[in-house]
Order: C-alpha cells, then structure tokens, then sequence
C-alpha cells in the first residue's frame, strides 16, 4: 500500500482548519488503496493555529503538526512539511479552503499512472479582485513568455509530486526558493488537473502586495538573467543616445547656434540617466543579494515543535 502525504502551510488559518481536516479525512476514506499522512505547518501563526492544530493531531493519528519557531513564508513551510513527509507522493494545499482538496482525486490517478508531477491548475480567475487579475496575468504571462514556455496562464494553484521529486527539492535548498519554478526547471514530464477556486469564507488574506512583489523578483531572478541582459541593453541604449547628443550639441556650439544654455535639457538628462543608474544598481543588488543569502549557512528554518504521528 502507498503512502500519500498532504502538506499544509497554516498562517493565521484557526479559523477554517477544522473543516479542512474533515475534507481531507473524506479524501483518504475515498481512497482506501492508499495510507494517507497530513503534515500541517504552523509557519509562525499569530492566532490559536496552533492549538487547533493540536486538538486535530490528537483526534487523528494521521496528522503531523510542525511548528516553526516565526514566519518563513509559504514556500519554505512547504519545504518544511515535505522534509517531515514520508509518502510515496507528498502534494501541498493551502489551508484557507480556497483551493479544494478534491482536486486530489484526479490529481492522484495521474500520479498512479506514472506522472511524477501533477499541477492543479485553476480554471479561471472570476471573481477575484481587478487588481489581483492584473498582477497574476502580468506575473503569469511574463514567466511564460520569458523563462518557462508551458506555464500556465492561470499559474499554479498547487500540486502533487513523486517521492524521488521530492527529494530533489529538498536537495535543493535554495533560499528565496520559488517551488513552480523549481518543479518547472527539473524537467520532468507533468500533467494538470484544471479546479474552481472557491470564494474566500474564512478570515482574511495574508498574501499583502509586499509579498506579491518578493515572489515575482524571486521567480525572475531565480530562473532568468534576463533583468540583467535588460538593465545592460538599457545601459547600451542610453549610452548610445547619449554619444548622439552630444555629437549634436558639439555640432551645434561649433556653428554657434546655441542661443540660451539647456538648464532644462540638461536636467532632464541627468534625472533619467540617474535614475536609470539606480534602477540597474537594484537590479544588480536583487541578484547579489541573493547570491549572498545562499552563502551562508543558516538553516531554510527552524523548528520549534513537532507533533508526531500519535498526537504527543
């Protein structure tokens, strides 16, 4: 028999835990060709995430609790929760009931079929916010057209992966890590399950702008030097433009057609090529940053409790 291992990140999630542990029970009485293991990772929750977690593991043998000792995001918990994995396939889904657990069950006759990597990918975007419309298609298009070709439009929701996947992500560990991407970057051959994001009934979102825009310079930078091929193209251009100039304003002066000085042609001059030198040094500074955090030795995180299989 199988082991099937469900990993879910909790932060700020008290509220709609209980429910989700009972559609994830109703998923593995559904399958009973399978053993099933729920790995909930407390990632630094402010709320009493923790103490319904508690009251979940001692009700049901098959659930694990890892506390982590603060916030490491939602990518690193995840991490977190398949290092404690022990199934054959290890999956993950978020704990706000937004995307359905039932997507699993499709999701793992592909995997009994031999997929390595199965990606639940949602159908639409009705009803989300214009703003979050927006940004998801612009993230979304852009890491299709310019680092990996078969992504998504919609992007992805979830997914569920082999053991040998697995533990190819952990081998990883990588800091800043953007999971899809990494999944992407193996290479394996992968299939999609298409699901119905349900409306948000519990509590509210901790995805803040902020986060949003860590995740699309960590995908971009993780897989592309094409920020740097752009800032060097810019740099090329306005270097260009710039001999032109003043080849022109040379010619002019030469010929005595300057009537007044250019205060204003010149501060507009120094203002973009300025602020353009700024916006290449960011960009140099998001890849040696990173570059610098990958070098220390710290831990991807820190684990303050765990609450093994039994319940303790």
């Amino acid at each position: 028999m199988s082991k099937v291992s469900i990993v879910v990140p909790v932060y700020y999630n008290a509220p709609s835990l209980h429910a989700l542990a009972e559609r994830l029970a109703a998923l593995a009485e559904a399958h009973p060709e399978h053993e099933f293991e729920f790995v909930y990772v407390d990632d630094g929750s402010g709320d009493n995430s923790f103490a319904v977690l508690k009251e979940i593991a001692i009700a049901d043998a098959r659930v694990r609790v890892v506390k982590l000792a603060r916030n490491f995001g939602s990518n690193v918990a995840i991490l977190a929760g398949i290092s404690h994995a022990i199934g054959d396939c290890v999956g993950f889904v978020a704990a706000d009931l937004q995307d359905p657990p039932e997507a699993y069950h499709e999701m793992l006759k592909h995997w009994e079929a031999g997929s390595k990597i199965v990606f639940a990918v949602r159908a639409d975007r009705v009803g989300d916010p214009w703003a979050t419309r927006l940004f998801a298609g612009v993230f979304n298009w852009l890491f299709k057209t310019l680092v990996f070709p078969g992504f998504s439009p919609q992007g992805v929701g979830f997914f569920l992966v082999d053991r040998q996947v697995a533990d190819l992500l952990l081998q990883c560990k990588e800091k800043n890590a953007h999971l899809i991407g990494l999944l992407f970057w193996l290479g394996y051959a992968y299939d999609v399950v298409e699901y119905e994001r349900a409306q948000r009934d519990h509590g509210r979102s901790r995805w803040t702008l902020g986060k949003k825009f860590k995740y699309f310079i960590d995908a971009f930078v993780a897989f592309s030097y094409l920020p740097l091929r752009a800032a060097s193209a810019l740099g090329l251009l306005l270097a260009g433009l710039g001999g032109l100039y003043a080849i022109i304003v040379t010619a002019i002066r030469i010929f005595d057609q300057v009537p007044v000085p250019g205060w204003t042609a010149l501060m507009v001059v120094v203002l973009l090529t300025s602020g353009t030198q700024l916006l290449i040094l960011g960009v140099l500074g998001e890849y040696l940053w990173r570059n610098f955090d990958a070098t220390r030795s710290r831990p991807l995180f820190v684990v303050d409790t765990i609450l093994n299989v039994a319940g303790e």
